[in-house]
């Protein structure tokens, strides 16, 4: 699941609305909505997030988190090492191969390191 998913899975659920219903609404398919729930479909497009934001009448600040969270939300992260250390192409490698495995604690705290704390 994405940071965007999860986020409007329970913007759906505090509102009451299906997935098919909120699809009807949104003019997509409710596999798509699904997909996108879990993660399993790329970042949704400005267009989409705007209806997203207007359906649940989400405005300023909490508009804006749901795009930040769309940018973030990209499933399938392709990272590019070319002109960097091999340190840094290794550590690339290793994160790919690990990442699955980590629990959310050490994720937490690479998140923290890498937000500079």
């Amino acid at each position: 699941m994405t940071p965007f998913g999860l986020r409007l899975r329970a913007l759906r659920e505090a509102h009451g609305v299906s997935q098919a219903a909120l699809a009807a609404a949104l003019h997509v398919s409710p596999a798509y909505l699904s997909a996108l729930e879990h993660g399993h479909r790329g970042r949704p497009s400005p267009g989409l997030i705007h209806q997203v934001n207007e359906y649940f009448g989400l405005i300023w600040d909490d508009a804006e988190e749901m795009a930040r969270l769309a940018r973030i939300s990209h499933p399938r992260v392709v990272v590019d090492t070319s002109g960097l250390s091999p340190e840094a192409t290794a550590l690339a490698n290793r994160l790919a191969q690990e990442i699955g495995r980590l629990r959310p604690e050490a994720i937490a705290a690479l998140m923290r390191v890498l937000d500079g704390g």
